[in-house]
């Protein structure tokens, strides 16, 4: 996917969710350089357009979104994530706080002036890419702490069979990982794996 930055044209698929303005949609992003690679009308089968047509960014043109098209939105931030756009008329609390859970990267209550839209692309991108960093990060710290938990359990086993310090048994574990080309966490792990068949 291009990014925020990247001049490069983007693929997009346009989601009719009622308000029929797509075609102006469509013609402006046409003319701004970029490729509609489809137009959904049917909420169920986004994410199935999503996996066949591979857009950069999936717009959403709606007067209020609905429950299905959020959920399908919500569905397919879980799956195939990628930056959309809501261009709506509903300005409640309520549908803006739906979609922003469903993984709606930009929110839009009655901008949809077609010069606008590139900027609004180009946020919608830069917010996505920011909210996959933090995920990624967030998913990251969360292995590193698993992998922390596993390893002070396997340095205790040893401790306690082997009657040695906390030191000398994760330099065992250390060891052990580099002559077998695998992480600590791995070989920790191993070890744990392997202790109920040792008694």
């Amino acid at each position: 996917m291009p990014l925020a930055t990247d001049p490069r044209p983007l693929r997009i698929l346009l989601i009719d969710d009622g308000a029929r303005r797509v075609g102006l949609i469509r013609d402006e992003l046409v003319r701004q350089g970029h490729e509609v690679v489809g137009v959904v009308d049917l909420a169920r089968v986004i994410h199935d357009s999503v996996l066949q047509l591979r857009p950069d960014v999936v717009i959403v043109d709606s007067e209020s979104p609905t429950r299905d098209t959020l959920e399908h939105l919500a569905a397919l931030s879980s799956q195939s994530p990628r930056p959309v756009v809501v261009f709506t008329e509903d300005d409640r609390d309520d549908p803006m706080r739906q979609a922003m859970a469903a993984g709606v990267s930009a929110y839009v209550v009655a901008g949809l002036q077609p010069q606008r839209l590139a900027s609004v692309l180009r946020v919608a991108i830069a917010r996505f890419e920011q909210d996959r960093a933090l995920r990624e990060e967030l998913a990251r710290a969360r292995s590193e702490l698993s992998d922390r938990k596993v390893i002070d359990r396997a340095k205790g086993l040893l401790m306690k069979r082997q009657g040695i310090g906390e030191e000398a048994a994760y330099a065992l574990l250390r060891k052990s990982a580099m002559d077998r080309g695998l992480k600590i966490a791995e070989v920790a792990q191993r070890l744990l794996d392997l202790a109920p068949l040792l008694g």
